[in-house]
């Protein structure tokens, strides 16, 4: 194949001048692979139907050759949920792929996800062999599995440390051979977004049926730019992502299902939008940590419990005057309430008042200012300064409304 650098993408590509991305979730799979978050079938159910509220286009429900267990995730799903594909994972081996189908019969959209290693990483030091070796068993595999479902998706594993030609080549063969989406993971996590964006650019004007399949970018957050890197992808032609709620997954873990999303909403301009229900994310959000027994750091992006919290005095009174001032997302639009005054030494007045007034206590300008003295006492001692706190402080100043 020759590869010839273009100025400008094909105009007649349409497929990738569409806005519309498609979130692949892998919570039930890449995001479960985290040691100590396995669930068990009735879980992964549950969980299943939640991802279908929140509108995901896929669901990677499981490695169906991994275990017994597994199998029968991947296969009571496929029973349970309607709507989005349900995907399952295979090496590119004749008995892992037929093990993926046999447990997709009763899906009502079933996509087959296999594939191997693209960079020489991983030709040379995880599978002993030549490129060329590599390129007849990625055609094979594809094959194999489309004789079993249609949709057929090939991941190009460590893509992002791949010589970009070689792994066009690639990419032009498992189409050829049937593959109607392929995946470009970024599986260490090692690219920066504009590497990975132009990687993604390279592979949209250099290969010569790249308009039969969509594009999926599958980042990891090795040094904490699987978010950006996914965007970028996205912004150079991409069309899928692949995520996780929370970003759980393998090592420091996978693109967050909530930040990529919400990129997309805030950045309207990008003209990139989802099918994804934003007032769930902070639910589902939740609902994942439980069950998966994986706390949510509190400086989480759109979901942690500080995402929308204000403990500045300069910033308290920037959101009470004006919430845009501070937030970017309503909070209400990503299912989080409103925005949290939380009242610390650090606040001012007008978060004081604020809170005084939330609770009935309605005070003169004097009064503020010797109840100020006193709160900022109290919040030296404590830290943080609820309700409660409050109200007996309050009472202790005989202030009452």
């Amino acid at each position: 194949m020759q590869v010839k650098r273009q100025e400008t993408p094909n105009k007649k590509r349409l497929k990738y001048m569409d806005n519309k991305v498609y979130i692949f979730d892998t919570t039930l799979r890449d995001g479960e692979q985290v040691p100590g978050c396995q669930l068990n079938t009735d879980e992964k159910i549950e969980l299943a139907k939640e991802l279908e509220f929140l509108g995901v286009d896929i669901i990677e429900a499981g490695f169906p050759i991994s275990s017994p267990a597994d199998f029968k995730s991947v296969q009571e799903i496929s029973k349970a949920v309607k709507e989005p594909i349900i995907c399952g994972l295979s090496r590119a081996v004749e008995i892992d792929i037929k093990t993926a189908a046999e447990a997709l019969a009763y899906a009502k959209r079933k996509r087959i996800h296999t594939g191997l290693g693209a960079s020489d990483f991983h030709i040379q030091n995880k599978f002993k062999s030549t490129r060329e070796q590599i390129l007849e068993q990625a055609i094979r595999a594809v094959k194999f599995a489309k004789s079993f479902v249609e949709d057929v998706e090939f991941f190009a594993e460590d893509a992002g440390r791949a010589d970009v030609v070689f792994l066009a080549k690639m990419v032009e063969a498992v189409i050829a051979a049937g593959a109607t989406v392929v995946n470009i993971p970024d599986t260490t996590g090692y690219c920066l977004p504009h590497e990975y964006g132009e990687k993604i650019k390279f592979l949209m004007e250099n290969v010569k049926n790249i308009d039969k399949a969509i594009i999926s970018v599958h980042c990891h957050n090795d040094l904490g730019l699987a978010t950006a890197n996914s965007v970028y992808g996205l912004i150079n032609g991409a069309r899928q992502v692949e995520c996780t709620i929370n970003g759980i997954g393998e090592r420091a873990g996978n693109t967050s299902l909530e930040e990529v999303v919400m990129v997309l909403k805030t950045h309207s301009y990008l003209d990139l939008q989802t099918n994804i229900n934003t007032q769930h994310l902070n639910p589902i959000s939740k609902m994942v940590s439980r069950m998966m027994r994986m706390p949510v750091q509190a400086n989480k992006a759109i979901v942690g419990a500080n995402a929308f919290a204000h403990s500045s005095g300069i910033h308290q009174d920037g959101v009470l005057k004006n919430r845009e001032n501070y937030e970017i997302i309503d909070p209400a639009v990503v299912g989080a309430g409103d925005s949290q005054i939380v009242l610390t030494a650090r606040s001012g007045r007008a978060a004081l008042n604020y809170r005084l007034e939330k609770l009935g206590f309605v005070l003169s300008r004097e009064e503020l200012n010797n109840t100020y003295g006193r709160f900022l006492t109290l919040a030296d001692r404590l830290k943080d300064v609820n309700d409660v706190d409050l109200e007996q402080l309050m009472e202790n100043s005989l202030i009452l409304k």
